[in-house]
Order: C-alpha cells, then structure tokens, then sequence
C-alpha cells in the first residue's frame, strides 16, 4: 500500500495592479509582512501561517475571493477598526464560521473566519 501524499499548505496568488500599494496595505493596514525576497512584480505577504502571494497585472484576472481562518473575528475587527481597514461585511455568524469580509485596494476580498458562537 502507498503512503497518501501529504499537503503542506495552500497559498492563492492574487492579481494586483500596483504591488508597492497592495503590500503598504497587506503589510501596514493587515498586519502581514512581506517576504524577505520579494520581486518587483511578485511577493509573498504573510502572517503567522497564512501567506498570500501578490503579482502585478498577472496570474489571474483580479477580484478573487480567499478564506482565511483566524483564532478570533472580532478580535481581529477592532484591530482593522484601530487601523482604519474598512471590513465590507462585519462579523456574521454562519455554522461554518464567524466571519468578515476585506476587500483589498485590487477589489479582492479577504474572508476572515473563525469558529462558530
């Protein structure tokens, strides 16, 4: 019998338009840090184990949509409200999960989610 293969983590790469702009926002705005090898048109922004690559004006036709699960919305709410990050949708509880939504300067949005009340 063989071993199943193991996935190690999965990680959306995102189109953006200006990526000096979507990292000041990823980075000042969200609390992620960008990668100590960032291109000029390609670059990872990360933050504890989440990670997002960024490419300008390539992979991808822009406006994605990701999730990314986090120990606590509301708490990461009055962190962007103490930011100034405008949250498209406040936190809602669905089964799945208590969630917000982000929409980044390129119209992606970010989907926050953590456990259920």
């Amino acid at each position: 019998m063989t071993t199943p293969v193991h996935f190690e983590n999965s990680q959306p790469i995102l189109r953006v338009a200006d990526l000096k702009a979507s990292i000041d926002f990823y980075v000042n705005r969200l609390g992620f840090r960008n990668a100590d090898w960032a291109m000029d048109e390609f670059t990872s922004v990360n933050r504890d184990q989440a990670g997002v690559y960024l490419c300008q004006q390539g992979q991808g036709l822009g406006r994605a949509w990701i999730w990314v699960g986090v120990s606590d919305v509301r708490a990461l709410r009055a962190e962007y409200a103490a930011a100034g990050v405008a949250v498209r949708m406040e936190p809602t509880n669905y089964p799945w999960a208590l969630e917000m939504h982000v929409e980044d300067p390129d119209g992606n949005v970010i989907r926050f989610g953590s456990e259920p009340e």
